[in-house]
């Protein structure tokens, strides 16, 4: 399953994990997504939404 905000399309970031030595290996910083039943065009469904667009009101949940 894909680590993608339905909405807004977030992904995760990519960048480099650094020990104390200064060793670099990749790193992924994940999207914060939660499954919700969304009223979508035609009927509910659900949607896998990151937390900021539940929070900012861009998801109508549905019953």
């Amino acid at each position: 399953m894909a680590q993608r905000c339905d909405i807004c399309g977030k992904r995760p970031a990519v960048g480099h994990r650094i020990s104390h030595a200064h060793n670099v290996t990749k790193r992924r910083w994940l999207p914060n997504l939660v499954s919700v039943r969304a009223v979508a065009p035609g009927a509910p469904k659900r949607l896998r939404v990151c937390t900021r667009c539940v929070k900012a009101g861009k998801v109508t949940k549905s019953a």
